[in-house]
């Protein structure tokens, strides 16, 4: 069998891949608008020392590992963080238009890690991964590209280190088990990773 023949067919989208992703991408853009409500309040939790306050970012990346662990395919991550990025947007984010430059940066910080792996792999090892790179993008954007904190170098180091512990967290493990609770389900039937509650956690 010529492998290199049948690789473009995998990575095509289908129309399956594309409801699936954009019902997920804006559903997501919905709880960013609902997070994005409640964090100043959230954020006073952290106030005796505010660049810890990004230990809850990954509330803002979770989007980019969910969509790639479901459509495993290139360009998921990106897609979905992009899409739930702009919803947010239109809901009305404090931050604006801002937020497509958030959710490009993190969800090519997800879709690294994917192609590292040749998008195979999708083990909770390589979703942590694929989180924390997205906290760590997300990080680097909010202090020296859109550049929304000015901290110290300590603090600066302090948040963006949060952020990719928030992303390995929150946007690594906990969209790996909402993926292999959906497949458990069935409603994953047409795609990839209808059954990723089967496979092993982690790689052998």
């Amino acid at each position: 069998m010529n492998i290199s023949a049948h690789a473009p067919s995998r990575a095509r989208w289908t129309v399956s891949d594309i409801v699936v992703v954009s019902t997920l991408a804006v559903a997501s853009g919905v709880i960013f608008w609902g997070w994005n409500l409640s964090y100043h309040a959230v954020s006073t939790l952290f106030v005796a020392y505010p660049p810890t306050a990004s230990l809850v970012a990954g509330m803002w990346l979770f989007p980019a590992v969910l969509g790639a662990l479901i459509i495993r395919k290139p360009g998921a991550a990106i897609y979905c963080e992009m899409v739930a990025a702009a919803v947010s947007a239109l809901l009305g984010s404090q931050w604006g238009l801002g937020v497509l430059l958030s959710g490009f940066v993190q969800g090519v910080g997800a879709e690294v890690i994917l192609l590292i792996f040749l998008y195979r792999r999708f083990t909770l090892d390589v979703a942590v991964l694929a989180g924390a790179a997205a906290g760590l993008a997300g990080g680097i954007n909010e202090n020296f590209i859109a550049a929304y904190y000015q901290y110290d170098a300590a603090g600066t180091a302090v948040h963006i280190t949060g952020f990719a512990v928030s992303g390995a967290v929150i946007a690594g493990v906990l969209p790996w088990l909402a993926t292999r609770g959906l497949a458990a389900t069935g409603v994953l039937g047409p795609l990839k990773s209808r059954k990723a509650h089967r496979e092993r956690a982690l790689h052998r």
